[in-house]
């Protein structure tokens, strides 16, 4: 089964612009959604049977063919099914990217079960209040390239199993007491996946995705980016989230091109692949593609050559001026934006590779999708102002599971959905500002906190920053705004320069009343920083000036 292998704004004129794609119209849109399959899992066969022999999966020295891919699905399917797992099922996978999670979440959506996958580094209390939600009917841990996993199957008490096409797997218990859900008539209705996410604070939430919500996605994002089965994709953007699920692993497959799997950042490894696997396509997280000027910086890359690279994107996170500006100047190609949340599967705008933008706009809005920005009064504000951010289209989310009062709480009956994030409108292009939770009243004035962020990040000295609000009861302020800054490798700023250098930036209302240097800033497993932690801090531990 398997075989062995050895911007519309002004642009700098020496970085390289794909040529531009034509904006899908909504009649492009609607024959689109009409000729998509049914399921997730029937996106291989169209390849399987014209290019059988096609390259469509790489993990290390292991390589599937999409003919390779479509018996490795089947074969699953088979053992799910020996194994207890019906339709209606919720079969948790705890995971990192490999071809082991690839035919899991095939043969489970085949199955009509629920594929729930879960990031193997997630912590032991975040996986068991998942699994005990879910309420799985079995759990499997993609422990043959997973250290993460293998100590969750550990405590679990799983059994591990050898597969010669998969690799090394464990398998937790039959859970007898779990009852399949009733399924839906439309198979494009039926949920295609669950993915959980906490959000900036809370207990994690099921995100139930259909296969429509996914292929939707998938198809229009490949579409956007000409995606052709002569592409070669960097898969590490984690295959657990919304973005790795649906943007990178199901829009390479649907089309027909080759996905070369990556379980964890390595810059040694991702320069080895530019060089050497003719990578095209790279979608990452800012984190990674900070590090990456780090290996370059210490390894003096100036101007490498990546002849085969012809897009690279950032996700998953909010993306920095002075970041975008150092990785276009090292990669000589403009670094593309974009925004979503896992809710709405989760692309909502995105730049388009023929209109390149030199700021952090996060470009038009999806093709296919509606949005509206309003004020508190839930009224429409005019373009360039700022307000709530709702959604509406078939990228929406059916609901979240066993949580019908939360999902009517950001699902109107309308069908928009609110994001709850902050932005504004300028010239077809969205841009956004900050959560509606995150923004900071200092006497009597919005703040946001990316405004303050930015400012920080200028600094040649800063890595990244995180601004939080504190209340301050005692004082007409409102709030003070604390921010967290890492450092660059090597640099030894302190607070007070760097206060020094955000009043030359800030107005005095919007300027940090605190700022503390920490030597690792918190992450999440897909590279956001982790708000709510600093929160907990601020909240726990008032910092003392």
């Amino acid at each position: 089964m398997s075989k062995r292998i050895e911007s519309a704004c002004a642009i700098p004129s020496s970085l390289h612009q794909e040529p531009a794609t034509p904006e899908l119209s909504s009649g492009d849109v609607s024959q689109l959604l009409a000729e998509l399959p049914p399921r997730i899992s029937d996106v291989i066969s169209k390849w399987a049977e014209i290019a059988p022999g096609h390259l469509a999966l790489v993990e290390g020295s292991i390589a599937w063919t999409y003919s390779q891919l479509e018996a490795a699905e089947r074969d699953t399917r088979h053992w799910l099914i020996q194994i207890g797992i019906r339709p209606g099922d919720r079969v948790m996978v705890v995971c990192e990217n490999c071809r082991a999670l690839v035919a899991l979440l095939l043969a489970s959506a085949a199955l009509d079960a629920w594929p729930a996958l879960v990031n193997a580094r997630l912590s032991a209390g975040e996986v068991d209040t998942i699994r005990d939600h879910s309420g799985a009917r079995r759990v499997i841990y993609t422990a043959g390239t997973s250290q993460h996993a293998r100590e969750h199957a550990k405590r679990h008490g799983a059994s591990i199993l050898k597969d010669p096409a998969l690799g090394t797997l464990a398998l937790g218990n039959l859970n007898d007491a779990a009852q399949p859900e009733p399924l839906d008539s439309d198979i494009e209705s039926r949920v295609g996946a669950l993915i959980y996410t906490s959000g900036s604070t809370g207990s994690p939430k099921g995100v139930m995705l259909t296969h429509r919500n996914l292929l939707f996605l998938a198809a229009i994002s490949a579409k956007i980016r000409s995606l052709a089965p002569n592409d070669r994709m960097y898969g590490i953007l984690p295959m657990s989230h919304a973005v790795g699920l649906s943007v990178v692993l199901l829009g390479t497959l649907f089309s027909g091109a080759a996905l070369y799997l990556t379980p964890r950042f390595d810059p040694v490894a991702m320069l080895a692949a530019l060089q050497k696997d003719g990578i095209t396509v790279v979608l990452g997280a800012p984190s990674m593609f900070s590090l990456f000027l780090e290996y370059a910086r210490l390894k003096r890359l100036t101007a490498p050559k990546f002849s085969s690279l012809r897009i690279i994107a950032s996700a998953s996170a909010p993306l920095d001026l002075a970041l975008k500006t150092e990785v276009e100047k090292l990669f000589g190609l403009v670094l593309h934006n974009g925004y979503g949340v896992t809710e709405c599967s989760p692309t909502i705008a995105q730049t388009r590779p023929g209109s390149p933008r030199s700021d952090v706009s996060v470009g038009p809005v999806f093709p296919g999708v509606q949005i509206k920005i309003v004020d508190s009064n839930h009224n429409r504000v005019a373009d360039g102002q700022v307000g709530e951010l709702w959604v509406r289209g078939p990228n929406v989310m059916k609901g979240y599971y066993r949580a019908p009062e939360e999902t009517a709480a950001v699902i109107d009956s309308e069908g928009w959905f609110n994001t709850r994030d902050l932005a504004r409108i300028e010239n077809g292009n969205l841009f956004i500002v900050g959560r509606t939770k995150e923004l900071i009243v200092r006497f009597g004035f919005n703040v946001y906190p990316a405004e303050v962020e930015t400012a920080l990040n200028s600094h040649p000295a800063v890595l990244r920053s995180a601004v939080v609000g504190r209340s301050v009861e005692a004082t007409e302020g409102g709030e003070e705004i604390i921010a967290f800054v890492e450092l660059a490798p090597g640099s030894l700023a302190s607070s007070g320069e760097l206060a020094e250098y955000a009043s030359h930036k800030l107005a005095p209302y919007k300027r940090p009343s605190q700022i503390l240097i920490v030597s690792d800033m918190p992450m999440t497993p897909t590279g956001k920083i982790a708000k709510s932690d600093l929160t907990r801090i601020v909240a726990l531990a008032p910092p003392k000036g």
